[in-house]
């Protein structure tokens, strides 16, 4: 049997007794296993939502970069770019003629 095993981490936390209650109140309303299983898929979903706002944020100003390099430097016209160019005005001059 070839099964594969996690390696686990523990995580201690300090609360107040008002807290934890209400910690406990929640998971059970919210029909969690547990005290832990509430806490952990919690604050895994949060996680998941702050990395992936950070993603986008990080996306976006590379995104902007890119975009004010290319605005800033712009690379010549390559051949196909040029003869795409020469062949829209070409059929733009035969639509103005017809």
């Amino acid at each position: 049997m070839n099964t594969a095993i996690k390696e686990q981490a523990r995580f201690d936390a300090r609360l107040s007794k008002e807290q934890k209650e209400f910690f406990e109140k929640a998971a059970y309303l919210g029909g969690f296993r547990s005290l832990t299983d509430f806490v952990i898929l919690t604050v895994q979903e949060k996680a998941k939502e702050i990395m992936k706002e950070k993603e986008q944020i990080l996306a976006s100003e590379r995104d902007s970069q890119i975009f004010f390099d290319a605005i800033t430097n712009p690379r010549k016209p390559s051949k196909t770019l040029k003869s795409a160019y020469e062949d829209y005005n070409a059929f733009v001059s035969t639509q103005k003629n017809d």
